[in-house]
């Protein structure tokens, strides 16, 4: 019986994703820590007061806060006790745009940034993080909805460059994006109708590179918001890349001309 238990016990362990807390007591004492919280799954149609209050805490600490179908929280839920609450901390705390700048200040180099639009695959964002460190850049930009965030996967994915990588969440990418125009730096989205190759654009400058979503590249407001579409020559029988790939190619083609 013994066995049994410590067996039952180690499983549940071993099953529990890194990073996920469920309960009341032990998300809302997460979020009071100041733990870096990425995702809090509220119980759908519930009108507890005390569901309510956590909601509330979590926005205030900049938390993602959705509403689940309980029977999509018992699926999550490891242990079946989540009392209508799951939370997903960060692998790593998240930067802001102005310290991704000051970075580059620090090194006394002009700006080299990764904006990544609405991309879900959590391998892809850890291997632009991987990529980005590698390059050089000084940080990534993801937005805070519809986009992975730095979950356990990423992390694992990036192979430790998350903890040097910085990266910014931000809630208006447009909006950030305008900012960083404001400031001098010019924006390259990649699109495969781009008006002109990586190759003929000017990346010596303060950069932004735009990587799109997996599935439908940039999004229209953010495309409105680039100041030049560049493409990667295609000459095969496929027409696109993996993002991070795409990704890794404009970084080093930016390296290349800053040498």
């Amino acid at each position: 019986m013994m066995n049994d238990k410590k067996e039952k016990r180690d499983r549940l362990k071993r099953e529990i994703p890194e990073g996920l807390i469920e309960g009341r007591n032990a998300v809302t004492e997460a979020l009071r820590s100041g733990r870096t919280i990425d995702h809090v799954f509220i119980a759908e149609g519930d009108t507890d007061k005390g569901l309510s209050r956590i909601a509330g805490i979590a926005r205030d600490a900049g938390a993602v806060v959705k509403t689940a179908d309980r029977r999509k929280l018992d699926m999550m839920s490891p242990t079946g006790a989540h009392q209508g609450v799951i939370a997903f901390a960060a692998a790593h705390d998240y930067a802001t745009v102005a310290e991704i700048l000051q970075v580059a200040a620090d090194r006394g180099e002009k700006p080299l940034i990764v904006i990544c639009d609405e991309l879900n695959d959590p391998h892809n964002l850890g291997a632009i993080l991987r990529s980005a460190e590698c390059a050089g850049a000084h940080g990534v930009i993801i937005p805070k909805r519809r986009s992975v965030g730095l979950t356990a996967v990423v992390g694992k994915t990036s192979a430790g460059a998350i903890e040097y990588m910085k990266v910014a969440r931000v809630s208006n990418l447009t909006a950030t994006i305008e900012s960083l125009k404001k400031q001098g730096i010019w924006v390259f989205g990649t699109a495969a109708d781009g008006d002109r190759t990586l190759y003929e654009a000017d990346l010596r400058d303060g950069a932004a590179l735009v990587i799109g979503s997996e599935g439908y590249g940039m999004s229209r407001l953010v495309e409105e918001c680039c100041d030049f579409k560049i493409r990667i020559p295609m000459k095969g029988h496929i027409n696109s890349l993996n993002a991070s790939a795409a990704a890794s190619i404009l970084l080093y083609e930016a390296v290349r001309q800053r040498l």
